[in-house]
């Protein structure tokens, strides 16, 4: 198995694409995690550049709407074939809505597995606020009621939302690190979905949590014979990045601890990126 390391486009939206996709292959990223350019001259640049360099995406749907949910269902699958014009590793999801029903979201979960038959293009439904599986608890129900959908791991949303390091919902986290086919490498802590710096030793206990969870993620890829496990380095910049008070400086920088990130997972998984 492989495990490419990415970089989010998030953070970097005021430098130009070409300047963000250089300084990230000459730091070692494997590829990149982002939404689609809504320029049409810049989608043909990233997909040059990805091919030129032999570098992989993970493309983001994340912008479904619609006044009616038959509109939402429509707009969300016009933006999974609009990601699939990347060839994407896979899709990353922002499915669904925290207050849809459950028939409402495992419809689009279903339109997801039916997107996934026609093309091959797997989506990977991420656990994040907001969206159909942003608590263990409420996901463990779209797992009983779909067996065969998988997920994007960000359990740094699930540690500010149940306020704990989930030592409560072993069961459940451990049937979603089973279903785990992308890592969003970002750590959170029980009244954030971020620690405020990885290196910080104060996060020891946080950092250490969350790399037991990859390191399970991992294992369980290479036992089912998973030919890729993607994982993006996703500390992200204001609001998650904090801010001192009046000074309007930051704390911390995110292109460094990111690239901190993907060294200690470059390192910690190195037997599985001989390739790169």
């Amino acid at each position: 198995m492989e495990i490419p390391i990415l970089s989010p486009l998030w953070g970097h939206e005021h430098l130009d694409l070409k300047t963000f996709l250089d300084k990230i292959r000459l730091v070692g990223y494997n590829g990149v995690d982002t939404w689609l350019p809504d320029s049409l001259g810049d989608r043909k640049l990233l997909y040059e550049y990805l091919q030129k360099y032999k570098m992989l995406i993970v493309a983001h749907q994340h912008s479904a709407s619609g006044s009616t949910f038959k509109k939402f269902r429509s707009s969300f699958l016009k933006n999974l074939y609009e990601c699939a014009e990347s060839d994407p590793i896979l899709i990353n999801s922002h499915t669904g809505r925290d207050y849809f029903t459950p028939s409402s979201n495992i419809a689009l979960i279903e339109t997801a597995l039916e997107f996934t038959a026609k093309t091959g293009i797997l989506v990977a439904h991420e656990t994040h606020r907001g969206r159909f599986a942003y608590s263990p608890q409420v996901t463990s129900g779209y797992f009983a009621m779909n067996k065969d959908f998988c997920i994007t791991a960000d359990l740094s949303h699930w540690v500010c939302v149940t306020e704990s390091m989930l030592e409560n919902f072993k069961t459940i986290v451990g049937q979603a690190l089973k279903r785990s086919r992308h890592i969003h490498a970002r750590i959170g802590f029980e009244q954030g979905p971020q620690i405020t710096d990885p290196r910080d030793p104060i996060w020891k206990y946080a950092l250490d949590t969350f790399l037991l969870w990859w390191d399970k993620i991992v294992s369980l890829n290479v036992a089912a014979g998973r030919k890729i496990l993607p994982i993006t380095t996703e500390f992200g910049p204001v609001p998650y990045m904090v801010k001192l008070p009046f000074s309007n400086e930051l704390i911390s920088d995110q292109f460094e601890i990111n690239c901190f990130m993907k060294d200690l997972l470059a390192e910690r998984y190195a037997s599985y990126r001989k390739c790169y």
